[in-house]
């Protein structure tokens, strides 16, 4: 039986794709450059900040040959206007806060782990969820190795005193499937989020979820 569950945040527990776009196509032209597609972001997210801003560069109309200046002075705008409102655009997905309430109420251990930085990661769930839906949440930190390293999934683990076995992983991305494998947990890939079904069964999800309440169903049910 699962005895925990481990949420991405970005596409998995919230929908953030208007927010990020939007600080992010403001650094953008800050710095001389067309802005991108909201939707196009789907597939530059995921791998924190630092790869999302060469991301950007690699895809903006004019922006090739840019220098590591130009990737240092993009992050500083992008991180002073994320910081200065955490939660802009962001909304909610249909189902999820009713399947967190039930995942606690039948005991349930829950934690968020995102390459988002912890400062905005925190922020953006204490917003949106009551205190104490989560016994752990951790953002992208220095000190610790950003997914698909294992390092913060087995932290969370360590603080929970669950074992990896007992943990289901959810996310939305590669990147979570790879994150939970490697870690030695189950892996939930949900359909809601950024990326496709494709995607998700070729990283070896255990289970692909179409709606927030078959997460419910899984625990409760140890579909194993």
């Amino acid at each position: 039986m699962y005895k925990a569950c481990i949420f991405d945040l970005d596409g998995t527990l919230a929908n953030t794709l208007a927010s990020i776009a939007n600080f992010a196509n403001t650094a953008m032209e800050r710095c001389g450059y067309r802005p991108i597609e909201v939707e196009k972001y789907k597939y530059l997210v995921g791998n924190g900040t630092d790869r999302l801003m060469h991301a950007m560069l690699d895809t903006a109309p004019g922006a090739q040959g840019y220098t590591e200046d130009d990737v240092c002075t993009m992050r500083q705008i992008y991180d002073e206007l994320y910081e200065s409102d955490p939660t802009c655009l962001v909304t909610n997905y249909s189902g999820v806060q009713d399947t967190l309430k039930k995942l606690k109420a039948k005991g349930i251990r829950m934690a968020v782990l995102s390459n988002k930085p912890h400062n905005c990661t925190t922020a953006i769930i204490d917003a949106l969820f009551p205190q104490g839906t989560f016994d752990l949440c951790y953002g992208q930190r220095s000190e610790v190795a950003r997914k698909p390293s294992p390092e913060g999934a087995l932290l969370i683990a360590d603080g929970l005193a669950v074992s990896p076995e007992d943990i289901l992983y959810i996310g939305d991305t590669n990147t979570d499937m790879k994150t939970g494998a490697a870690a030695g947990m189950d892996t939930a890939g949900v359909l809601w989020g950024f990326r496709s079904e494709k995607e998700l069964r070729e990283n070896n999800a255990k289970y692909i979820v179409e709606r927030p309440e078959q997460i419910y169903e899984i625990v409760a049910g140890c579909m194993r």
